[in-house]
């Protein structure tokens, strides 16, 4: 059910379809996944419908994926989910939904990236690709990509939290950790584009490897440090290097200390959700609370560095 209790099938997607995108309606559709925002639908073989399901907020979400991914998605050097069609709002479903591009492979919560190697080098590429200045009229993000120091309160709860339910063995390490990245001067250069959303769900593996990128419900123009976070959450020990290695062009050390700032943001939402259940609407998963974990003890082991 959506949160006005309409009920996604098959048959309701068919009908949307028929209406509104004919020449696409006779494809079988089945169910891909069920995230946070949205919904999955497959379409054929090589189509998805994105529908918004679990929160209000997701309408504007997809119609900004309709507007600014196609022309991004071009220059990635990884697969993304292309909007193809946009379907407005009806009688039948009273929300905007879109038709993009499947992208096959397994989310890294459940498939976690075990080729070091390749994934430090694929998730480099993507986002030296990425990040490029954006232009006037680009979204700002709804609660990243701008200074560190407006998160302030939203990491002191979070800690709070986790640190009340037992989920964190060393928070002052954890607290350090933040405080460095805290006090790092604020990104100074051009707000760049950002996915702003990367964590195990939102990347797709294959053999090991990392295959895709999905989710761009959080596009918007910041600092990339925001998307820097990405290594320590995503990748195996040791990969992290590698990764800042194939960067391009190096970042600076300000923005490497952010980035440990946000990757500690993800890592303590991905524990309490995971973990705790905190914040558990549905597509939150107890898949989500390993990678934070792991996230946590490489930023306390390389603290300092």
């Amino acid at each position: 059910m959506t949160h006005d209790e309409t009920e996604l099938t098959a048959e309701l997607i068919q009908d949307l379809l028929r209406d509104q995108h004919p020449d696409l309606a006779d494809r079988p559709v089945r169910l891909g996944a069920r995230g946070w925002d949205n919904q999955l639908w497959r379409l054929g073989d090589d189509l998805a419908v994105r529908l918004p399901w679990a929160t209000q907020s997701a309408d504007e979400l997809l119609r900004k994926e309709h507007t600014w991914l196609p022309a991004l998605a071009a220059r990635l050097p990884l697969p993304v989910p292309v909007p193809q069609r946009l379907g407005e709002p009806g009688e039948r479903f009273a929300r905007p939904w879109i038709v993009t591009t499947w992208v096959p492979g397994e989310p890294a919560d459940r498939a976690p990236v075990t080729d070091a190697a390749q994934a430090a080098d694929a998730l480099a590429a993507f986002l030296t690709a990425l990040h490029r200045p954006a232009p006037a009229g680009a979204p700002a993000g709804r609660f990243r990509g701008g200074p560190l120091a407006e998160y302030a309160e939203g990491f002191a709860g979070q800690l709070a939290s986790a640190t009340e339910m037992g989920l964190i063995p060393d928070p002052d390490a954890v607290r350090a950790v933040w405080e460095d990245a805290a006090a790092a001067p604020d990104w100074a250069g051009p707000a760049l584009w950002l996915h702003a959303d990367l964590h195990p769900a939102n990347v797709l593996t294959a053999d090991g490897a990392l295959c895709g990128v999905i989710d761009f419900g959080d596009l918007c123009a910041g600092d990339p440090a925001c998307d820097l976070a990405a290594p320590w959450i995503l990748l195996p020990d040791g990969a992290v290097d590698l990764f800042h290695a194939a960067y391009r062009p190096s970042a600076d050390a300000a923005t490497l200390r952010r980035a440990r700032g946000w990757a500690v943001l993800k890592a303590l939402a991905g524990i309490l959700i995971g973990e705790a259940g905190v914040q558990g609407r549905p597509g939150g998963k107890a898949s989500w609370g390993p990678p934070g974990q792991a996230a946590l003890r490489r930023l306390i082991a390389t603290a300092g560095r």
